[in-house]
């Protein structure tokens, strides 16, 4: 009975994972109905699923689990947002001192509008923005080492986090796979969670550059608290409402 129990449970994660890679998702009463099983057993059904890695849960349900994409992929998407964010943040970018940049492809995108400096050491956690950086003039770029994170490709893990706990930073530039007014920011993974949390915690002044698509949004994992937050920039206009939500907690460019 119960080697029966857990095949027929096994079969209706199987499903709802199916579900959930459709175009609407899945919704958990919908499901319960489906499956002839209470919300709370689907609930924990989806609590599991996402552990492993198989949905993200999202408000009422789940969709498809974040997937890997090419960095050049990952870049191209609202590049003009992106953009828009790389010219407000380059004006906070100083000439000198130290910087750490997460290794988003909306931060790659102001490394690459940064240039030449006089004495700038910037630290960061992504190849691609460590290759952009390393041939200017006045910059010192280090990367900080450590393990690829299978969905986005930058450097986590423990030794990435030691490195970036050992050294203080005048201004840590950061995105985000989700803002959220109340909880802050939130990341496809644990381990780029700690990463950036780590990262902000040596830092004097943290900006999130994130576009309007990651606002009011969760994702898998907490990451930066709203009080850690100093400045927000966005490729809206400072004065639109999608933006009151959060002038309390942060400067908004």
């Amino acid at each position: 009975m119960a080697l029966s129990g857990n095949l027929e449970a096994q079969r209706r994660r199987d499903e709802l994972v199916e579900l959930a890679n459709g175009p609407q998702g899945v919704m958990i009463e919908a499901a319960a109905e489906l499956f002839a099983v209470s919300s709370m057993t689907i609930r924990r059904d989806l609590l599991e699923l996402e552990a492993e890695g198989r949905v993200r849960r999202v408000r009422g349900g789940a969709t498809a689990a974040p997937r890997a994409r090419p960095f050049d992929a990952r870049r191209a998407i609202r590049a003009s947002a992106k953009r828009a964010i790389a010219e407000k943040a380059l004006r906070l970018v100083p000439t000198h001192g130290s910087i750490a940049l997460d290794a988003s492809s909306t931060v790659n995108m102001l490394a690459s509008t940064i240039g030449p400096r006089a004495g700038l050491t910037a630290y960061t956690n992504s190849f691609e923005s460590f290759q952009v950086l390393h041939p200017l003039d006045g910059v010192t770029a280090v990367i900080s080492g450590g393990t690829a994170e299978p969905t986005t490709g930058s450097l986590v893990g423990p030794i990435a986090r030691r490195s970036m706990r050992s050294v203080y930073f005048d201004i840590f530039f950061s995105s985000a796979d989700a803002l959220d007014s109340a909880d802050g920011t939130s990341e496809v993974s644990v381990d780029e969670a700690e990463l950036k949390q780590a990262m902000a915690a040596n830092a004097g002044t943290t900006v999130v550059c994130v576009d309007s698509s990651k606002l009011g949004r969760r994702s898998v994992a907490r990451a930066l608290e709203r009080d850690e937050i100093s400045v927000l920039i966005t490729e809206l206009d400072p004065g639109d409402e999608r933006l009151d939500a959060f002038r309390d907690i942060a400067d908004v460019l």
